[in-house]
């Protein structure tokens, strides 16, 4: 069976790391971009084009990874403004990362090299696992929501919907990080965080409580 078309959005790092992860299945084809800066350049080897390929190359699969540290609450208003039905998006996950056949992992998920998802952990929608990040049993993370590399989210810890966990941080067991909050780098999370709060440190202690990124 040939590999199915891909175009990644945006050329960016999340895009770029996630070459690095494609097997067999899919064969790359492009970037779509929305900076005029980048329209029409080469990227390793591959062609920036603008939104209007996603109509040129109807039969192409998508895979949206926008957002950061600063951008990521906009996350899910940047891969809805594309238009793109569910069946259009897909699963990207790297031959070294580790999944449960008792996980669930959404659409739209970028799984990068090193991964483990043990049993009963659920993946939301859209939803990027940078390298050497273990998500442990019965743990949730939300949709829209951005983790870092070698992140740890122990038993029944749970992530909220458009949240960034900065890398190297740790969320233990049973605590929950509500929605759009940020963690930052090396952060050990050992209590609730609340809805849209930026926390750091260990034992991480509240930096912002009102969607602030500036940490």
């Amino acid at each position: 069976m040939s590999p199915r078309p891909l175009l990644i959005f945006p050329c960016n790092g999340n895009g770029l790391e996630a070459l690095d992860c494609l097997g067999s299945e899919y064969m790359p084809i492009g970037f779509v971009d929305d900076s005029p800066d980048k329209l029409n350049s080469q990227q390793f080897g591959l062609t920036v084009f603008a939104r209007e390929a996603l109509d040129r190359f109807p039969a192409a699969a998508v895979l949206a990874v926008p957002g950061g540290p600063s951008s990521f609450r906009d996350r899910r208003g940047v891969v809805e403004s594309l238009g793109l039905p569910c069946s259009r998006l897909v699963r990207v996950v790297h031959p070294l990362a580790r999944i449960s056949p008792l996980a669930s992992v959404g659409v739209n998920v970028l799984v990068m090299a090193g991964v483990v998802i043990t049993s009963n952990a659920v993946i939301g929608d859209h939803v990027c696992l940078l390298p050497n990040t273990v998500v442990h049993h019965d743990a949730v993370v939300g949709a829209w929501t951005l983790i870092g590399s070698n992140v740890t989210v122990a038993g029944q810890a749970t992530i909220g919907s458009n949240c960034y966990v900065g890398s190297g941080a740790s969320v233990m067991n049973g605590v929950s990080v509500r929605d759009r909050a940020l963690v930052g780098l090396g952060s050990n999370v050992i209590r609730d965080v609340p809805e849209a709060a930026t926390v750091v440190g260990n034992p991480a202690r509240l930096l912002y409580a009102n969607g602030s990124t500036n940490s």
